[in-house]
């Protein structure tokens, strides 16, 4: 692997002019489909095989043309103080908003409130809902223009008209003032890093380059794989963080090499060969967690998955190809190691001396300081480091899964606004209906069936409101709504669902009926439910083929086990983070979390599958220099030294980076958008800082030689990929041999 990379890097360097032509032709490309591309809304959301999903697809079939997956709208009045919704001028102002509502192109009923029992007891609230015949993401402009502008019209004649429904759901926008803000932090960091604009530069440019390519091509693609904006917004996250990071890498090993003496073409094909090896495994485990989350049989997270694995392995090769090609372009413009020091050392004068200009070069930086440090105590070190992300860890044991609905908007948006004021006229379980199908299609008597599934929902808990059945034109089908006593969110609604699921049984043996329960709340219990059924073996795929692919990187057993295990220790801890924050609201105001509640549904395995390619990331470069030394003759205790020495600033300054990317997507008034922010952030810092850079080489250094061993009949088995450079050392060496014996040749002639 490092000679051929060595041999791919002076080639992209010496052929500079054509690399950087098929990566510009290749953005263009892709710049151009995007454009030509015809528009294309956010991806269908279905989720194969549970209950709530058949559901749909029944209603579908049995009631044609009645959109059952169509958006929903609501508007909800309520009357000023001493008045009433059933007084003459109020009522008139329902009505005129209920007749324009129903002019939309895209409208397929709208609900009148006097008609429908759509008023409160007490006459101050009334409510009227508009049903779509497309998903509420993919509605047009002037359709959700249409629905505030009636709004806004019948506000103004004095009611308070608040408007919610997933209609007004817009696509999740990600922070753009914290984005720019993240990438400010990235180019300082670079700077301070590399030493100057232009070695900063390069990791920023290809970046951009790659996750442009990315993203374009996304949206080429979107309208054929219906791929929705929720996957741009994941390719743009990993794509821009990986990116920086794999081209920094590369910088800071051929400005090591040019420290050592070599020219410039030879250091940048060893610094392609050594931390481009690197860089090919690192993003091979990010591919490896990005692709496995098709294990979850989700459409979407499936199509979000890949195209943010496509977007990295563009990150790879600009890594490998543009880099070497650009620092040919740059030439002495990105200078040595120390380059920078040596030269100030050197302007003071004779005052300094040799032996000053050496003292001070040989003086420990800090990452030299801690590894020392960590060697003299490792068990401390290790006690403190594993009990401090345990301790951390342990509100994730009261985790609580759900997904957004309006009660989680800032109380400052008219749909939050909306959801209080259903709340308050009519009860907490009017934000979210149940919808009971019964498929009467095999039994006798239909009609008995469903009075027999509407008497059995009376009798249970937590039931305020069960309509009567309404049957489609073939009588073989009903749909009965139930509203629930409690918020949509709640436990008690969870239990409702699975309580009528359980009488479900008794009436079909009874009756021949099946009974069904969805609608938005069911399909959110049902979508939570698959998630974390699909963990365990999500997990142990992307644990395993890491574990396999770091057991060929390290050629060891110990090494991959405690990466594993560190991971793991890792993303609990920040599990843990993330329910403190957004779900008991601690120190939330700070990140502007208005209203705590359920944790995304979501959130668990897109964190492991996310942040363990992105742990590995900082165990591949940390841990491979450290293999590199270890090979090259040096004693454990050394080797860990001298990865801190060669590597821990680079690795602190691409984890600063990561959190600064990630936690640009924390200002996004969107809460699912802000809590993979915070999370991914919070996750990259206690997994750098915390496993890799103290628990690491806690590890490594109680095992002393241990931690390198492996059984000599699976070194025999496994291939050799030579990651530490190995062979280009033999190859140097070999070279170096021909030459003495050239000169030997000369000097006896």
């Amino acid at each position: 692997m490092a000679t051929f990379l060595y041999k791919l890097g002076r080639l992209a360097f010496r052929r500079r002019h054509f690399v950087a032509l098929i990566w510009v032709a290749l953005l263009t490309l892709a710049g151009v489909g995007a454009a030509s591309a015809p528009a294309a809304g956010t991806t269908s959301f279905s989720i194969p095989g549970v209950e709530a999903q058949k559901a749909f697809d029944l209603l579908e079939q049995r009631f044609p043309g009645a959109s059952a997956d169509g958006g929903t709208g609501r508007i909800v009045f309520k009357a000023p103080e001493g008045q009433k919704m059933t007084d003459a001028a109020n009522k008139a102002t329902v009505e005129k908003t209920v007749n324009a509502l129903g002019d939309g192109s895209e409208v397929v009923s709208v609900t009148d409130p006097f008609t429908t029992n759509a008023v409160s007891k007490d006459g101050t609230v009334a409510y009227t809902s508009v049903k779509y015949d497309a998903p509420g993401m993919e509605l047009k402009d002037s359709t959700r223009d249409a629905l505030e502008k009636a709004g806004d019209d019948a506000r103004a004649t004095g009611l308070t008209v608040d408007v919610g429904g997933d209609a007004l759901q817009a696509g999740a926008e990600p922070g753009a003032i914290g984005e720019v803000i993240g990438l400010a932090i990235a180019a300082v960091v670079l700077v301070i890093t590399l030493g100057s604009l232009v070695a900063a530069g390069l990791p920023l440019l290809t970046a951009i380059i790659g996750v442009g390519i990315g993203v374009s091509t996304i949206t080429a693609l979107a309208k054929a794989l219906d791929l929705g904006d929720t996957t741009s917004t994941l390719a743009l996250m990993i794509g821009l963080a990986v990116g920086i990071d794999y081209a920094l890498f590369i910088v800071s090993r051929y400005r090591s090499e040019l420290a050592e003496g070599r020219d410039r073409e030879e250091a940048v094909g060893r610094a392609t060969g050594t931390a481009g090896s690197a860089v090919v495994f690192a993003g091979l485990t990010v591919v490896i967690a990005l692709a496995g989350l098709a294990v979850v049989n989700v459409p979407m997270l499936t199509k979000m998955g890949l195209a943010a694995a496509g977007t990295v392995v563009v990150a790879v090769l600009i890594a490998l190809t543009m880099i070497p090609a650009l620092l040919g372009y740059a030439g002495k413009r990105v200078r040595a190691t120390g380059d920078k020091r040596r030269s100030t050392g050197d302007k003071t004068g004779a005052g300094t001396g040799e032996k000053g200009k050496q003292a001070k070069q040989a003086k420990p930086g800090p990452g030299v300081r801690w590894a020392s440090f960590v060697i003299r105590r490792p068990a401390a070190v290790l006690l403190l480091g594993v009990v401090g992300l345990g301790a951390i860890a342990v509100p994730a044991t009261q985790l609580e899964l759900g997904l957004p609905d309006d009660g989680s908007q800032p109380t400052s948006t008219t749909q939050r606004r909306a959801y209080d004021l259903l709340s308050e006229g009519f009860g907490p379980g009017f934000n979210g209906p149940l919808m009971i199908v019964v498929d009467a299609k095999n039994s006798d008597d239909p009609k008995a069936a469903a009075t027999s599934v509407t008497d059995g929902i009376k009798d249970l808990q937590d039931v305020a409101t069960v309509t009567p059945a309404m049957f489609n034109k073939a009588g073989d089908t009903a749909t009965i709504t139930v509203i629930p006593g409690s918020k949509p969110s709640s436990t008690q609604t969870e239990d409702l669902v699975h309580a009528i699921r359980g009488q479900g049984a008794d009436v079909r043996a009874d009756t021949g009926a099946q009974v069904l329960v969805t609608g938005t709340t069911a399909m959110n219990i049902d979508f939570s439910q698959k998630l974390n059924d699909a963990l365990i073996p999500y997990l142990g795929l992307v644990v395993g083929l890491a574990f396999l692919l770091l057991i060929v990187v390290f050629r060891s057993i110990l090494v991959p086990l405690k990466a594993a295990l560190g991971f793991l220790l890792s993303v609990l801890a920040a599990l843990g983070a993330v329910v403190a924050v957004f779900q008991w609201g601690w120190l939330g105001g700070l990140i502007g979390v208005e209203e705590t509640g359920p944790i995304m549904s979501m959130m668990p395995i897109f964190m492991v599958g996310v942040v363990f390619g992105l742990a590995m990331d900082y165990e591949v470069f940390l841990v491979t220099r450290m293999r590199e030394a270890y090979v090259h003759g040096e004693s454990p205790s050394q080797a860990i030294v001298t990865g801190f020495r060669h590597s821990a600033k680079v690795v602190a300054a691409a984890a600063i980076i990561m959190m600064a990317v990630f936690g640009g997507f924390i200002s996004s008034t969107e809460s699912m958008i802000k809590m993979i922010g915070f999370g991914l952030a919070i996750a990259v810092f206690f997994d750098a800082f915390i496993v890799r850079m103290a628990i690491v080489p806690a590890v490594l250094a109680l095992l002393g030689k241990k931690a390198w061993w492996l059984p000599k009949w699976l070194d025999r088995a496994l291939p050799n990929v030579d990651v530490e450079g190995e062979g280009l050392k033999t190859q140097a060496d070999a070279a170096s041999s021909r030459d003495g014996d050239e000169d030997r040749e000369l000097v006896r002639a």
